[in-house]
């Protein structure tokens, strides 16, 4: 894959990412077709994933950019109620339980976050 294609793409101010609030919201390209992802900070550090529960392809999110359960300690899948580990994405419990979400790489750097396409996952353009 040629180094261009792989250049870490600007997402999003570090401040818009609170500790296990609300999520940046952002599409991608999958294999050609446009998919929703999502990053969040747990634990002081951003993480991302697409939006799709590792059980069902479904957007997992129960309102609009909200993906951690009530203790703000797991991402749920409003669907299934399938909980995620934020900082692994692996699934602790329900449905799933091992699977893990498509992880997108992110970086933090003079307070703004990128993250790094993939052969898989492209910028939209």
């Amino acid at each position: 894959m040629p180094d261009s294609i792989r250049e870490w793409q600007p997402l999003c101010s570090s401040s818009d990412l609170e500790e296990a609030g609300k999520a940046v919201l952002f599409d991608v390209m999958e294999f050609g077709q446009s998919v929703q992802a999502f990053a969040i900070r747990y634990d002081n550090v951003p993480v991302a994933y697409v939006n799709r529960c590792a059980h069902v392809p479904t957007a997992m999110d129960w309102q609009e950019g909200q993906f951690f359960d009530q203790d703000r300690r797991f991402i749920i899948c409003s669907i299934h109620g399938a909980l995620y580990h934020p900082p692994s994405g692996e699934c602790v419990a329900g449905p799933c339980a091992g699977a893990r979400l498509l992880a997108i790489e992110l970086k933090e750097q003079g307070g703004q976050v990128f993250w790094r396409p993939t052969q898989r996952l492209q910028p939209l353009f």
